[in-house]
């Protein structure tokens, strides 16, 4: 029996070459769809938060408001009231968070940008966090590459502010030779970065994965006591991302 020609065994290996290509378009394509569709879902909890449970708080709080004229002069009965009144406006505001969490409606309706310094503002906020962004103009990049960028910023500032106890940060958003670069700095306490792409704690480790179905990567350099340097890279075409 004769051995394989070199030919035989070159055209072997470039259908094999071929499949394995193959498959790895359908495992980028079916983990696109399954990110859409988690993402569709925070869309509709986030709208059922805002549109149903919201608004009614918000009638529940206006009609024990209308009762505060009725009540006797008894103070611990209006103490009761009030008190019905504040836990209302607490539990709309907390809902009305978690809706913005899960889905902030900025970034549907008005872009990666907008709604990248909205991330900023509340962040800082809440933090006291010092937070500088440089964001070029940039194409239309559409809601996938929207989405991607903004929940890899929203989990690198949510870290920077709860773990790394940064005081200042650096967002900038450029466009070069055809990628997209996202690259976030700050001057926290550092980390080790192959743990924190490897613990499911920080989140990096998936956001990692989600940026290579978009054939893009993320790079993380960090040192205890030396801040933190997060660079997401992705293709302004991403190809066969459809």
């Amino acid at each position: 029996m004769s051995e394989p020609s070199v030919e035989a065994l070159r055209s072997q290996y470039q259908r094999l070459l071929q499949r394995m290509e193959a498959n790895e378009r359908e495992f980028r394509r079916l983990g696109r769809s399954v990110w859409r569709v988690q993402e569709d879902e925070r869309r509709r909890l986030a709208r059922d938060l805002h549109d149903g449970l919201g608004q009614n708080l918000t009638a529940l709080k206006h009609r024990l408001a209308q009762l505060v004229p009725m009540l006797p002069d008894d103070a611990a009965l209006q103490g009761h009231l009030f008190g019905s009144i504040a836990l209302c406006s607490e539990t709309l505001e907390d809902t009305r968070s978690l809706s913005r969490l899960l889905r902030p409606p900025i970034l549907d309706d008005l872009g990666l940008e907008p709604a990248l310094r909205w991330l900023a503002r509340s962040i800082g906020e809440t933090s006291g966090m010092q937070i500088s962004l440089d964001i070029e103009p940039l194409p239309a990049l559409g809601p996938d590459l929207d989405t991607l960028l903004f929940r890899v910023a929203q989990e690198a500032l949510n870290n920077a502010a709860k773990h790394a106890q940064a005081r200042n940060l650096l967002l900038r958003l450029v466009a070069r030779a055809g990628d997209l670069q996202l690259q976030i700095a700050d001057d926290g306490h550092g980390c080790d970065p192959d743990l924190a792409l490897r613990s499911g704690g920080s989140g990096l480790g998936g956001m990692r994965e989600r940026l290579r179905l978009y054939g893009g990567s993320l790079q993380l350099h960090s040192a205890p006591g030396a801040g933190t340097r997060l660079r997401a890279t992705v293709p302004l075409d991403p190809g066969d991302a459809a």
